[in-house]
């Protein structure tokens, strides 16, 4: 497995972070590796997501785990489970008003060893993704 993750405290509420989460239209407003998001973020439903890194891809995904407030998990890859990409995203109210934003993306399968080799480090963009949704959220109270 390869795996990135972030966390940060967010100073507003887990439904304040969550609208923005849920929101693919908006994405390239806060999230600076973001190109675009089609469909719509949703239990079940497939989006696909254009990064800046390479505009003219698709990174497809399911939303496969949807608990409004709390909890989201996209995951995408190839059928069999040859490759698979399971991003998870976690609100945690800290008691204070504010909310613990995590953010993990597992790399697993059967072509890992292959494909894993062309997977950019990914810790700074998540770094970014982390500040830009923290910035956008406490702009929003």
């Amino acid at each position: 497995m390869k795996t990135y993750s972030v966390q940060t405290t967010i100073d507003t509420s887990p439904q304040t972070i969550w609208k923005i989460l849920t929101n693919a239209a908006a994405y390239p407003e806060w999230e600076p590796n973001v190109e675009r998001i089609e469909g719509q973020i949703a239990k079940g439903e497939k989006i696909k997501v254009f990064t800046k890194f390479s505009p003219d891809r698709a990174f497809p995904a399911t939303v496969t785990s949807f608990v409004p407030n709390e909890q989201m998990v996209w995951t995408g890859g190839m059928p069999l489970g040859l490759f698979k990409g399971m991003r998870t995203f976690e609100l945690v109210p800290d008691g204070d008003g504010g909310t613990e934003f995590s953010m993990k993306e597992v790399f697993s399968g059967l072509l890992l060893p292959l494909i894993g080799r062309t997977i950019p480090d990914l810790t700074e963009n998540f770094q970014q993704f982390a500040e830009g949704l923290k910035e956008r959220a406490e702009a929003c109270e």
